[in-house]
């Protein structure tokens, strides 16, 4: 069974950053499509970024395209997302998603396995 954890979140000013990571179990890793998604209080969750098996396609949603970095480390099961330049609209709960197809999607429905979020609260 794959079991996606999710850590570094928290609180942060506006401006500031913080960075994601995701460990990854029970699954051949490296064969993974991996993606970072957010739901706000009320809102639908969102696509943030997505990142081929072999890291070397990144794909981002135009609210943080430039500010966050998506990148992975297959030797180590885990996935990050570096989010810079933080935003009080940034606010979320953060999942970590795999999809063991190797076409990249931004969809919720695409994604196989879910971790169990982590919160993302910035501050004005």
């Amino acid at each position: 069974q794959v079991q996606l954890v999710e850590s570094g979140g928290g609180l942060v000013q506006a401006g500031g950053s913080l960075r994601l990571s995701c460990a990854a179990s029970g699954c051949t890793f490296s064969s993974y499509t991996m993606g970072w998604f957010r739901q706000a209080p009320g809102k639908e969750r969102e696509f943030v970024a997505a990142i081929s098996w072999s890291g070397a396609g990144t794909y981002y949603a135009d609210s943080v395209k430039g500010r966050f970095t998506i990148s992975r480390d297959n030797a180590k099961n885990t996935v990050y997302l570096q989010m810079n330049s933080l935003k009080p609209e940034d606010t979320a709960v953060y999942y970590c998603a795999a999809d063991d197809s190797r076409v990249v999607a931004t969809t919720t429905s695409a994604y196989d396995y879910w971790g169990q979020g982590t919160q993302v609260t910035v501050s004005s």
